[in-house]
């Protein structure tokens, strides 16, 4: 047993440097001014009362939308890709879950860049439009734009986790359901897609929180006009360098990821119980 336990020593110095310490100076900051010397700050509520400030409620809010909209969509196109993924032959399903991991081997800023290539103004899309004899369409610096980047970055994240629980459900169930007489839809309803909750909870939780957090592709796909969250922090610390602002608003998107864990638990928890 002593000898386990001295194999978790490399983890917990691993998580007490890159974890606990940077939780805890951001907490530090949130509660204090004076600069970014620890030895200068002076504990105050300032940084915390000034997100109630229109614009920043506003950018909240904004980042909220836009994070639950491509959780949808990815649930609403992630779940039935899912679902026929886990319907194939299983040396079928190993390939197309590769191919569906694929995109992620590739760095997120590229992914990104290919995006705006794609959706300029003379981009390949218009190119094609122009071609058929459609006039451009302009669909960067839009939430369409972001939406598009974010849906397709975030999607695989969506459907490996419920292709998961799709996988390792027990087919018998699926066929005991319906020699009791309940019909396809039925047999899905109450038997497959409860089966498959937990990866649901997963594949959620997964997308909406890179989706309120992330910086890049609105920065990118957004053109500078659409501020999250994400943008908010990273202006925060690297270009104003107001630690104190920046960490407070760390502290508040922990707070609502925190939440989000908890409700989506919540839920897991209740769908158990009922099964």
């Amino acid at each position: 047993m002593k000898h386990y336990k001295k194999l978790t020593i490399p983890y917990i110095v691993w998580c007490a440097i890159f974890i606990i310490i940077p939780i805890l100076l951001i907490v530090l900051y949130a509660f204090t001014s004076g600069g970014n010397s620890v030895k200068t700050l002076n504990f105050t509520l300032s940084n915390l009362a000034k997100i109630n400030e229109h614009t920043y409620v506003m950018v909240f809010l904004k980042s909220l939308e836009l994070g639950v909209i491509t959780t949808f969509i990815c649930f609403a196109a992630g779940y039935p890709l899912a679902y026929i993924i886990s319907r194939a032959p299983e040396g079928a399903q190993d390939m197309l879950i590769m191919a569906v991991t694929i995109p992620t081997w590739i760095n997120m800023l590229l992914r990104t860049y290919a995006w705006m290539n794609l959706l300029s103004d003379n981009g390949i899309i218009n190119s094609l439009l122009g071609l058929l004899g459609i006039d451009p369409v302009h669909m960067m610096y839009t939430d369409f734009s972001v939406m598009i980047g974010m849906i397709c970055n975030f999607m695989p994240f969506m459907i490996i986790p419920i292709h998961t629980s799709l996988r390792k459900m027990d087919r018998s169930l699926i066929e005991a359901a319906m020699d009791l007489g309940a019909n396809p839809l039925q047999t899905f309803r109450r038997v497959i897609f409860k089966l498959s909750i937990p990866g649901v909870i997963n594949g959620v939780v997964m997308v909406f929180l890179m989706a309120i957090s992330s910086f890049v592709i609105p920065k990118l796909l957004g053109g500078g006009q659409y501020v999250l969250i994400g943008n908010l922090i990273e202006s925060q610390f690297i270009s104003i360098g107001d630690w104190n602002f920046g960490s407070a608003i760390s502290l508040i998107l922990a707070i609502i990821i925190l939440l989000a864990m908890r409700l989506m638990k919540k839920i897991d928890l209740k769908e158990a119980e009922e099964r």
